[in-house]
């Protein structure tokens, strides 16, 4: 896959789920006042009385309490206890694989834009980005021409495949496989230096899979052999749309050729290891080092001038150019054509798009129906790539209130001077290297809410009645835009989430964390909610986020983002042997018989969760000044942190979909981060945990790190 410069790792909040259009190269990615965010301050508080002006949006105080199930005990499940009704009674919607919080939100949000096109759709007095919104939104919903259309849009690439002579025509089709959709076994982004973060490179790794991940063609089970068996009947069906006769055994080559580049990639695991993904080669010598591929031809469908490159994955890029060379071109043809079908559904008849969505989203994910096509439509949109930034900027004026953007920069700031309080108190790391921590946690840059600086459209062209053709457009304006900052300095304005995205992330490059406006909203963030509550969610989002600048990968970065080794060895050690403390941890978890957490894969997130809950609550009680939070509605102030926390990772989910979190993802199911809290002593204190409960770890099992 080749992706532009805006599309950028990193490690974020919330799971991406694994996408039927979408498949990743690689997994990437200050003293101040205190006081609590709400309404609740203990220095003013002598009656010990919440007082708060306005209600909060969920309970009486921003935790839905009715979601408990008060019979489960905390100490043995802690997601049970403070979400067990809602998940016993919840019904799984049938266009939904999972659903809880971040979902919940996530609707909201897609209401919210429905509400501005809707808007923009009604008017004839708009402005360019207004325009582009409108004639998009259209060409989309017009299923009328899109059905009239079938195949034709995209009958130039499969003819383009059709008439591949050669390895040389093959590796064009590579190359410009960022425009067309299709897929392949090498791909290349821009991204930045990590060794000078000031300039950008392209980074290039392998790809090329239709499944979730390696382990679906290699391991030997019942469940993983029944999911290959669907794949070869869904890749017969989308060959027959363009007339592709002899599917079953073309199919079946097709999966073969997929099971050899599984083989040459590396464990997901891996791809994780800053120290192994960093191998940077002048593009001069690209050849000499990786011979065998026609570089030149591949870079020249996009433009990229590359004068230096990181090779993120070396033995995986090899294998898969032994591959482009010994794999006879007929099977890549069908490969090509099958990807270049199966990539581009959502754009094409709704024939087409059931088809596919019968494999990926029913086979695969179990989700009963397809998502209504208005709400494909701007998840369409909403990509930093497309019209996501025209759409923002409206959202922000409409649904973000400045206040919200100020609130959450004084609890950034809050949760700032407690990560530097507990840095100086770790037992575990010597003053050298806690100098460079506290640097690295003064240069932390918070982006809250939306960017400084807007993206223009100048020069995009969007059609009322070419959908696929509309995607290429703006595919090529932003290709265009990279291909022209290649060479100069990196735009540290840039944003890699649009303010209507409910998540959050941190780029290591930039050591910066970014909150999109969307995340800012109940259970996340509720002005009007207590203190704790506020803490306990956004607080240890928060914290998640200036976690991941101290976890296992992103410690890699020094306080400028230059990957290095800023830690004395016995400090790392100390700190190495604590995350494979959390390692052994989640590696216990069992979300489905057979199919554990992989706590090596997951120990960013899970390192982000641990000690971000451990800041925001250092963070809560520093803003109490001493004194005790009251209790409401018969909930102490730390029960209320706890609780919301859990709350903001309730989900219910499909079990195909939990498998492709577990084989293909980098975060533990929410119901494990909901159990964040057994590695706290104040969670111990606050719900009477006691040895024997389930969750009960003793003191030095608890993993306390930052």
């Amino acid at each position: 896959l080749h992706y532009p410069l805006r599309r950028q790792r990193q490690m974020c909040i919330r799971d991406r789920s694994y996408s039927m259009k979408k498949t990743l190269i690689a997994i990437a990615l200050a003293t101040t006042i205190i006081g609590g965010c709400g309404m609740f301050d203990a220095s003013n508080d002598n009656n010990n009385k919440n007082i708060m002006t306005s209600k909060a949006e969920l309970g009486s105080f921003g935790v839905d309490l009715s979601a408990r199930n008060e019979v489960v005990k905390p100490g043995d499940d802690f997601f049970m206890y403070a979400s067990g009704t809602w998940y016993d009674h919840y019904i799984m919607p049938a266009d939904k694989t999972r659903f809880g919080a971040f979902t919940g939100l996530a609707e909201r949000s897609e209401t919210q834009v429905k509400e501005i096109i809707d808007d923009i759709t009604s008017r004839t007095d708009l402005n360019a980005d207004e325009q582009l919104v409108a004639d998009f939104y259209q060409a989309y919903m017009d299923t009328e021409t899109v059905n009239k259309l079938g195949i034709s849009p995209i009958q130039s690439t499969l003819d383009q495949i059709s008439a591949v002579k050669n390895t040389e025509d093959l590796t064009k089709i590579f190359g410009e496989a960022w425009l067309t959709g299709a897929k392949s076994p090498i791909g290349g982004y821009m991204w930045f230096n990590r060794l000078n973060p000031n300039q950008y490179e392209m980074s290039v790794g392998a790809g090329g899979l239709g499944l979730p991940d390696r382990s679906y063609y290699l391991e030997e089970s019942e469940r993983f052999e029944k999911t290959r068996n669907a794949y070869v009947e869904h890749i017969v069906t989308m060959l027959s749309f363009a007339g592709i006769e002899n599917g079953q055994v073309r199919a079946e080559q097709i999966l073969a050729l997929e099971t050899k580049i599984a083989q040459g990639h590396w464990p997901r695991e891996k791809k994780r290891n800053r120290d192994l993904t960093l191998n940077q080669v002048q593009r001069t010598d690209l050849a000499k080092q990786y011979p065998d591929f026609d570089w030149d031809t591949y870079f020249a469908q996009s433009g990229y001038k590359v004068p230096q490159l990181n090779i993120s994955q070396p033995e995986p890029v090899k294998a898969m150019i032994a591959l482009v060379n010994s794999e006879p071109l007929s099977i890549w043809q069908d490969y090509l054509t099958f990807h270049t079908i199966s990539g581009n559904a959502d754009l094409l008849s709704e024939d087409i798009y059931a088809a596919n969505f019968a494999f990926y989203g029913k086979e695969l994910s179990g989700q009963q129906e397809p998502r209504p096509r208005w709400k494909r439509a701007i998840g369409e949109m909403s990509d930093t790539e497309s019209l996501g930034f025209a759409i923002g900027k409206v959202y922000v004026a409409r649904f973000f209130p400045e206040s919200s953007k100020l609130q959450m920069a004084q609890l950034v700031e809050n949760l700032r001077t407690a990560l530097g309080q507990r840095i100086d108190g770790l037992d575990w790391m010597g003053e050298e290297t806690k100098v460079n921590a506290h640097a690295k946690l003064a240069a932390f840059n918070p982006k809250i809410g939306y960017p400084d600086v807007w993206q223009e459209f100048d020069g995009v062209t969007i059609s009322k009645n070419d959908l696929v053709g509309n995607i290429k457009h703006l595919r090529q304006f932003f290709n265009a835009d990279s291909v022209a900052k290649e060479l100069k300095k990196t735009d540290r304005n840039r944003w890699g989430m649009t303010p209507q995205r409910v998540n959050a992330y941190y780029n290591s490059s930039f050591n910066e964390i970014v909150f999109p406006a969307a995340i800012l909203q109940p259970p996340f963030f509720d002005p009007n909610a207590d203190a704790a509550v506020n803490y306990g969610a956004i607080g240890a989002v928060i914290g998640h986020e200036m976690g991941h600048g101290f976890d296992d990968q992103g410690s890699k970065s020094d306080a400028n983002g230059i990957q290095r080794n800023w830690w004395t060895d016995e400090d790392r050690d100390a700190f190495d042997a604590k995350a494979d403390q959390l390692v052994a941890q989640y590696n216990k978890y069992e979300p489905i018989p057979d199919n554990f957490v992989n706590g090596r894969n997951s120990l960013g997130e899970n390192i982000g969760d641990v000690g971000g809950l451990s800041m925001a609550y250092h963070a809560y009680r520093l803003s109490l000044n001493g004194k005790e939070a009251p209790v409401i509605n018969g909930v102490t102030g730390d029960q209320r942190f706890f609780l919301a926390w859990a709350q903001v990772w309730k989900e219910k989910r499909t079990e195909k979909s939990m498998l492709n979190q577990l084989r293909g993802g980098t975060h533990a199911p929410g119901r494990f981060r909901a159990q964040a809290p057994r590695n706290h002593d104040a969670w111990y204190k606050a719900f009477d945990v006691k040895p024997g409960d389930a969750l009960y770890l003793a003191e030095d099992e608890r993993v306390r790190i930052w």
